[in-house]
């Protein structure tokens, strides 16, 4: 079984986060997109402080398929520079059912 990773992102509006999330599972790059409730994003860009709503999203995914799905999200972002995080997961305390099904998704 693949080593399993999780991605965050952040996208402007559930849409653009849908789009990439449904063409990630589509393409078999993640098992999983959760795209969770919006929220208030306060940063600095271009030397401005500046608050934006956002929604996130959740990718889950192995550690080989990662780079494939990075290039995915970078595709589908309309952000000038997107938020891609990578979170690694400790197999040890998931439950190894989901575990196998979720590495079995993803080519």
């Amino acid at each position: 079984m693949d080593e399993l990773l999780i991605l965050y992102t952040t996208w402007p509006n559930a849409e653009t986060a849908e789009a990439c999330g449904r063409a990630a599972v589509e393409e078999k790059l993640a098992a999983c997109a959760n795209l969770l409730a919006p929220m208030r994003s306060i940063y600095r860009w271009e030397g401005e402080v500046r608050s934006e709503p956002e929604t996130q999203m959740l990718l889950k995914t192995t550690v080989a398929a990662a780079d494939r799905l990075r290039a995915l999200i970078l595709r589908y972002s309309p952000y000038e520079t997107p938020c891609i995080l990578a979170v690694p997961v400790d197999s040890r305390h998931c439950n190894p059912q989901y575990a196998a099904w979720a590495s079995g998704e993803i080519c």
